[in-house]
């Protein structure tokens, strides 16, 4: 039976058209698909701006939440309610934005208790790297009371959730946006105070700054991350986990070897499944389903290349999940 996809030939826009299940890729799992997600890495692909899609033609989507259809794994039954983040979805196999794909049993993971499918996606992979990073700063070290943590690009999906995340946890947030119209939305999520995006990306002036955060979580990179860097107390632990202000980092070594910082990569694409499983445990424990609610719209499959052209524009605020059935 057919079915709805958002594919990428590798040039131009992708185009929402249909396919059939002789289309599917290799995989011992099928997955009736109900809910997807919408990522800064989703924009690229969707919009063929980025080179996100390696293996064209390829359905976009790095992420998925629906019901096992079929298995050849002991592992998964038909039934079973699964979620898939990163494992190369929409970069080297075929992702989320469809009624059915085809995996690898190994990349799935069972839905937490606690989240429904749809709320796994209001998490997504935005939501599941803000975890990744807590979990670094805390294996760093980082406890509630230590001092001010400040999250950069607080607007957006990561930024969201790791703001609540952190909140929840007891640490003092900073949110740093570009955004005051957000000022509300964030203060509504655990934001205690904030800091102006050109704040943090001014062209530094000295090697070090007053040392402020006590720990950071950094989507952004660049000028930002750097900034973040100078100011960062002694020994405090970074978790850097993206790039939309660019991949550059434009700073000395002094802070990490007059102050001791910590600069802490998260990658949430290859992570190991207990990892992850770890994650989702924690978020389905620390993360108030009324606030991923909260920062939560849901739209159809067919506003996702309009999405896409959104996020990439800095137009959305927190996350949005794609109802594929839609």
């Amino acid at each position: 039976m057919p079915v709805r996809a958002v594919v990428s030939t590798g040039q131009g826009p992708a185009q929402l058209t249909e396919l059939d299940d002789e289309d599917l890729p290799d995989g011992d799992v099928t997955v009736d698909v109900a809910y997807s997600s919408l990522n800064y890495k989703d924009g690229l692909a969707v919009t063929g701006r980025g080179r996100i899609v390696r293996r064209p033609p390829l359905v976009c989507g790095i992420d998925l939440a629906g019901t096992v259809a079929e298995s050849a794994s002991p592992d998964w039954s038909p039934g079973d309610e699964v979620v898939v983040t990163g494992w190369g979805l929409s970069e080297t196999h075929p992702g989320g934005y469809t009624e059915r794909q085809r995996l690898r049993s190994a990349w799935l993971v069972a839905r937490p208790p606690g989240l429904t499918l749809a709320q796994t996606m209001a998490v997504g992979t935005a939501g599941l790297t803000a975890m990744l990073c807590v979990l670094a700063l805390e294996d760093a070290g980082l406890s509630a009371g230590d001092g001010e943590v400040v999250v950069t690009g607080a607007g957006g999906g990561v930024g969201s959730v790791a703001v609540a995340l952190l909140a929840h946890l007891g640490h003092r947030v900073v949110a740093a946006t570009g955004r005051p119209a957000l000022h509300e939305y964030l203060r509504g999520l655990g934001a205690a105070d904030f800091v102006t995006r050109e704040e943090l990306a001014r062209a530094a002036e000295r090697p070090l700054e007053s040392a402020r955060w006590a720990g950071a979580i950094d989507t952004v990179g660049s000028t930002t991350l750097a900034s973040v860097l100078r100011q960062a107390a002694y020994g405090a632990p970074v978790a850097a986990c993206g790039l939309a202000g660019g991949d550059d980092l434009p700073i000395t070594v002094l802070p990490f070897i007059l102050r001791g910082v910590r600069l802490l990569g998260v990658d949430s694409v290859q992570c190991p499944t207990p990892r992850r499983e770890q994650a989702w445990a924690r978020l389905a424990a620390d993360l108030d389903p009324d606030l991923l609610d909260r920062m939560t719209t849901v739209e159809p499959l067919t506003a996702v290349p309009r999405l896409a052209e959104d996020i990439l524009a800095g137009r959305t605020q927190g996350r949005v999940v794609v109802d594929v059935r839609a």
